[in-house]
């Protein structure tokens, strides 16, 4: 299942949105744990954490750090069956626009 977020439309709706830069540094980079939390997995997939998501995946990765050792059509099929995704790419955008809201108080 892909699901799709407007975020765009939901920013355009408040007049009170700060700055990017008062919001993330670009030049500093984000967390993958900031970006998948808990709340995002918890509501998309069958797993409390990212950690828990990854460890479960067919791979010798125990954890989000372990991440880049999963095969990537291994991973893609993985997200396919055990979250509300199609592939990666969907389940990466969804988390981005997620912590996007969660940092502009979107939600």
């Amino acid at each position: 299942m892909a699901l799709e977020t407007d975020l765009e439309a939901i920013a355009a709706q408040r007049e009170d949105l700060p700055a990017a830069d008062d919001v993330h540094d670009a030049g500093e980079p984000i967390p993958i744990m900031d970006v998948f939390d808990a709340s995002f997995v918890g509501e998309h997939t069958e797993f409390d954490s990212f950690d828990e998501l990854v460890a479960a995946s067919p791979s010798d990765a125990e954890s989000a750090a372990d991440l880049e050792t999963v095969p990537h059509g291994e991973w893609d099929e993985f997200v396919a069956e055990t979250t509300d995704f199609d592939d990666e790419e969907a389940f990466v955008f969804a988390a981005r626009d997620h912590w996007v809201a969660k940092k502009l108080d979107l939600y």
